[in-house]
């Protein structure tokens, strides 16, 4: 025994004699993460002390998964998952340092976990979904969580079905600043307030969501009121294209408030006084000169309202050229009092973007050249507080409606025949823009009645291609069923 001790002594003393520094124990805080997900997981939970680390899975290949799905249904699926917890990954190649998604299903994420995850998942160059089912999430753990997304630089889904909260602020997840674009939150258990919450992330009178395309909100307890809160929320939200409120007890009062924002409604007096302010400050022509000083640099994406408006500029800049070579020429067309007619025209073409870049950052202008392509940044296009079709009309001003949203689900409800006209008169006012698919199944009105075979038809004609307006069955989930070719 004292000849070990004098061994490791003295291998002590040869190591300080010889210059050589024991390394100090690594601890969470001190771990480099390499972008190795399952390398960075696994160290990480052990330098934690977890005492049952989960294993990482790569996603199997589409054709084995859509062998099991015929073998057993999603609820035996998920039962499998929670019986070993795991965290499912998806690569954008072979690499493995090329994760885009992380699945995690049926077993709860505490505290601990959410440390690990709150260190690998930023790390993930190209990580782009986060899907959480069922993971057993509170408020302290949710915060963490909300924490982590905003450091993940390229997501931009968040599945977080199944996750019940108490406080119900979900509407961090959606902030003004928010870089998500899909965001489902089904099974909730979300009430009236919590889609208050949600109402006010989507729009209010001074601020609004600018990048979410998609929320699903399908099987909670919204009810009447809570639609109330949330098409509130879309009276000024130009991004959001796709809305879910299937099975939610919503009523004829909800639908009505929904129906009401998609047609022309009155502005309230604060929005009114709103306006005014904007109108004061010259919103509208403020933007105008930043464009033009924009135009020629190519060292940075351009940021531009849409093709129209490059358009106009380059019109403005050949009559320019053409008034400095001959003015003479110029006095006869007029071309101030062109540009009065030409500017309304602009602003209200900007209005209705198309539908494969409303909301989105990053589209291209396929009317633009290819150099300006990839240069150009599509963003929302007009404040809707200033949307040129703003009509003053019996002492009240009038706005067109929102006309940005393309889907809305409100299958499983308790809607009848009353909303339908409600709905029809707006889809009527909409014309070409606005709603493509509006699904109402199973809710209190005869499938042959009237009036939805009429609002069947418009959804026909305004897009021919879309079978979900046939009113075909929902799955398990509220969502229209679609084939293996769709």
């Amino acid at each position: 025994m004292r000849k070990r001790v004098e061994k490791s002594s003295k291998e002590k003393v040869d190591k300080v004699d010889s210059g050589i520094e024991e390394e100090p124990s690594k601890t969470a805080d001190d771990y480099q993460c390499s972008g190795n997900l399952e390398l960075d997981f696994t160290e990480l939970c052990k330098l934690m002390g977890v005492k049952k680390i989960p294993s990482v899975k790569l996603k199997q290949s589409k054709s084995v998964m859509d062998h099991n799905h015929s073998q057993t249904s999603l609820e035996s699926q998920m039962t499998t998952w929670s019986s070993e917890p795991r965290l499912e990954i998806e690569l954008e190649n072979e690499d493995h340092d090329s994760v885009k998604a992380v699945k995690i299903s049926g077993w709860k994420v505490d505290e601990m976990m959410l440390q690990v995850l709150s260190k690998t998942l930023p790390s993930l160059s190209n990580f782009q979904r986060l899907h959480m089912w069922r993971a057993g999430l509170m408020d302290c753990t949710f915060a963490s969580l909300r924490n982590t997304v905003s450091l993940c630089s390229n997501l931009r889904k968040v599945v977080l079905d199944g996750n019940p909260l108490p406080e119900q602020s979900y509407h961090l997840l959606i902030a003004e600043d928010s870089m998500l674009t899909d965001l489902s939150l089904r099974n909730n258990r979300i009430g009236e307030e919590g889609a208050r919450l949600i109402g006010s992330a989507l729009s209010t009178v001074h601020a609004a969501n600018k990048n979410l395309l998609s929320l699903n909100l399908a099987f909670n307890s919204i009810g009447d009121a809570g639609a109330n809160h949330i098409a509130q929320g879309l009276r000024l939200n130009r991004s959001l294209l796709c809305l879910s409120l299937s099975y939610n007890q919503i009523g004829d009062d909800g639908a009505a408030r929904l129906a009401e924002v998609l047609g022309p409604f009155a502005l309230t007096h604060e929005e009114i006084v709103e306006r005014r302010k904007l109108l004061i400050k010259g919103e509208q022509s403020m933007i105008q000169p930043s464009l033009v000083s924009l135009a020629d640099s190519h060292e940075q994406p351009l940021s531009v309202r849409s093709s129209s408006s490059l358009d106009r500029l380059n019109k403005s800049a050949k009559n320019t050229t053409k008034k400095k070579d001959n003015p003479k020429k110029e006095e006869k067309p007029g071309p101030g009092q062109a540009a009065k007619k030409e500017d309304p025209k602009v602003v209200k073409k900007d209005d209705k973007v198309p539908r494969s870049q409303a909301g989105k950052i990053g589209g291209k202008d396929k009317n633009l050249p290819v150099s300006e392509q990839e240069t150009v940044e599509v963003v929302e296009t007009v404040i809707p507080l200033l949307d040129p079709g703003i009509v003053h009309t019996g002492g009240k001003v009038i706005h067109p409606g929102n006309t940005c949203l393309t889907s809305l689900n409100l299958s499983g409800n308790k809607l009848t025949e009353q909303s339908l006209k409600l709905f029809l008169s707006s889809l009527e006012g909409q014309g070409e823009s606005g709603l493509l698919r509006l699904s109402l199944k199973r809710n209190r009105f005869p499938s042959d009645c009237d009036i939805f075979l009429k609002i069947q038809e418009i959804m026909s004609l305004k897009d021919p291609l879309n079978k979900s307006n046939t009113g075909q069955v929902e799955d398990e989930h509220g969502e229209p069923k679609t084939t293996s070719a769709a």
